[in-house]
């Protein structure tokens, strides 16, 4: 009796290889950050006094994990409610300050969950204009 010594394992490995392909690039958006896009105003500018802080990000938030923390030019932190999604735009949070706020050195500092859980923060500072 003969033996056929005809392998499958090349085509059985591109099979593997070919699905496992498939499984990451399915997955590719579950490994994204939401990663600041846009902000307002924006880093490193100089403004008169904005009514509220908004940041745009790459992916949607998830609100309740989700916050901006303005510090004034005195160092302590500006009055303000928690930071809300923009119900138009579930990628945008904002903070709206209590009062205006006065000339000087601001600055920002975020921490954001996205919906796929993945945790990103970051910060900037801006001048509001006498």
């Amino acid at each position: 009796m003969t033996r056929s010594t005809y392998s499958t394992r090349p085509h059985s490995t591109r099979l593997g290889a070919f699905v496992l392909g498939l499984l990451l690039a399915s997955t590719g958006p579950a490994f994204a950050h939401a990663m600041l896009e846009t902000a307002t105003p924006s880093a490193g500018s100089t403004v008169v006094s904005p009514s509220a802080i908004r940041l745009s990000f790459s992916e949607a938030l998830e609100p309740a994990f989700s916050t901006i923390k303005l510090t004034g030019p005195d160092g302590q932190p500006v009055a303000a409610p928690k930071a809300a999604p923009d119900p138009a735009d579930a990628k945008v949070l904002v903070l709206q300050p209590a009062a205006p706020l006065a000339p000087g050195h601001y600055h920002v500092a975020w921490i954001v969950v996205s919906v796929d859980t993945h945790r990103t923060q970051g910060g900037f500072d801006f001048t509001v204009q006498p």
